[in-house]
């Protein structure tokens, strides 16, 4: 059954069909030697158009308006926006007839010359028109976004079209990423590419999506974290390596978090949690100094100051003064606990002070803050300091309390890696998908891993820091939606 065509298509699909009969493709074809339209805003402006630069665009039609024999039409690209002037005498009559079958969000080309309006407008001062692609659905009638966010959302290609900042974020995005890659790469690090698809969901505790492969009968899952990979490249003689990837996680959705995310996590041989510590604080104000725009960022009401060096303190002495008591008086704990009505009952003692941790401490950290030697029994992946069995060494970066970066001296021992990692597993049942230790990742340790440092930082999270977004579904271009 065909889906029924309203009026506003209807009428566009008779454009269509006029189109076709002027002996022209309705869907374009190719179109070489545009230029981009703010390489061509960037130009001199002649004193007479007649004698201003040629110039080819091409580009999706935002606003249009008639004046006689005169049509003003607002083209862009992914650069910009310029205004095309069609003059019924310069483009001639077969592309004035064309420009009559113009809709709002039709791909057309133009061919003309640069210049301005007597009202100083920059201007295309058409020669010739080409028809590109006609838009069979009406696009919003004004250049300013649109309104519903609903629909925003569940037709975000119309939204990166009409909302310029939306857009600006995406462009941002990429050159973050662009930026990371090249700060690595001059390090000596290699970019790698590790298995989506793993036998063990393993590296983080997290709940995966898991899925069957048919030929092999076996289930697999969508990797939640990017690091034992990683870290089996150490033991092969890889002494710096890096992935920027696409990581999985079967929960919840919220301002901060959506299933599918990308994740930088980097490895580097004979380095530790402080040696990563400074490559962290130098990527990050790198990417703040890449984008132009001081060091002083707002996010919402606030600002944040990325002007190094970034404080630094630890996680016993950010507990303490905001949670009130003591990290090392597990009684003190468990009271303050009972105090703000939090289940004790059952829980280690760790889960607990972590839960304080989040629940009373991240907000304070507006950072750029590293909170750093966590509880041991918090990290299982992380080398103990010594002569502290029970401090790791980990770090985060906190900024406006959200987490952005995380952090460890790796643990490369083989005997006490496979007893944390049963430590972590007791009591989970066998079914469950989290509850299997990944004994080959045991088995490399045993070959010898190097001392090393590694890293995770949330590039959703550090593109929203960094473009001043509430939300992580603005810096994602698709992110994932309840079914209407």
């Amino acid at each position: 059954m065909s889906t029924p065509i309203d009026k506003f298509e209807a009428n566009r699909r008779e454009k269509l069909a006029r189109i076709a009969q002027m002996g022209l493709d309705p869907w374009g074809g190719r179109f070489d030697g545009t230029q981009p339209i703010a390489a061509i805003r960037a130009l001199a402006v002649p004193d007479d158009p007649a004698n201003g630069p040629q110039v080819r665009i091409a580009g999706r039609i935002m606003t249009m308006r008639k004046m006689g024999k005169i049509r003003f039409i607002d083209v862009a690209d992914q650069s910009g926006r310029i205004q095309v002037l069609a003059g019924q005498k310069q483009i001639g009559e077969q592309d004035w007839e064309l420009s009559e079958n113009f809709d709002l969000g039709d791909l057309i080309g133009v061919d003309g010359r640069f210049g301005k309006t007597k009202t100083g407008e920059l201007t295309v001062f058409a020669e010739r028109l080409h028809f590109l692609t006609k838009s069979l659905l009406p696009h919003p009638d004004k250049w300013g976004g649109i309104e519903n966010i609903e629909f925003a959302l569940r037709h975000r290609y119309l939204d990166l079209i009409y909302d310029p900042d939306l857009r600006a974020k995406a462009i941002t995005r990429v050159r973050i990423i662009q930026f990371i890659r090249e700060f690595l790469n001059a390090r000596g690090y290699l970019e790698v590419e590790t298995p989506v698809l793993q036998a063990i969901a393993g590296g983080a505790a997290a709940r995966p999506f898991i899925t069957h492969h048919n030929a092999l009968d076996i289930d697999l899952y969508l990797r939640i974290a990017l690091e034992l990979p990683l870290k089996r490249l150490l033991v092969a003689g890889f002494e710096k390596v890096y992935e920027i990837g696409r990581v999985f996680r079967n929960e919840g959705i919220s301002p901060k978090h959506n299933p599918e995310f990308t994740m930088l996590e980097l490895y580097q041989a004979y380095g530790d949690y402080r040696s990563i510590m400074d490559l962290t604080e130098s990527l990050i104000v790198g990417c703040v100094e890449m984008l132009g725009k001081g060091m002083r960022l707002p996010y919402g009401e606030r600002v944040i100051d990325f002007t190094p060096p970034f404080q630094r303190a630890s996680y016993a002495e950010m507990f303490e003064k905001y949670v009130g008591v003591p990290l090392s008086d597990t009684a003190a704990v468990l009271r303050k606990a009972a105090e703000l009505g939090i289940e004790t009952a059952g829980k280690d003692p760790e889960v607990i002070v972590h839960f304080l941790f989040e629940e009373q401490v991240e907000d304070h950290l507006t950072g750029p803050i590293f909170v750093l030697d966590y509880p041991a029994a918090l990290c299982p992946l992380t080398k103990r300091k010594r002569g502290q069995p029970h401090i790791a060494e980990r770090f985060e970066l906190y900024i406006l309390g959200m987490e952005l970066a995380n952090a460890y001296t790796e643990l490369n021992d083989p005997d006490t890696q496979e007893a944390t990692f049963r430590k972590q597993l007791a009591g989970l049942p066998e079914e469950e998908s989290m509850a299997r230790m990944d004994e080959d990742f045991v088995k490399a340790l045993k070959y010898g891993m190097p001392p090393a440092g590694g890293l995770g930082i949330g590039i959703d999270r550090l593109t929203m820091l960094l473009t001043n977004s509430p939300t992580i579904r603005d810096v994602i271009l698709f992110p994932l939606l309840r079914p209407q």
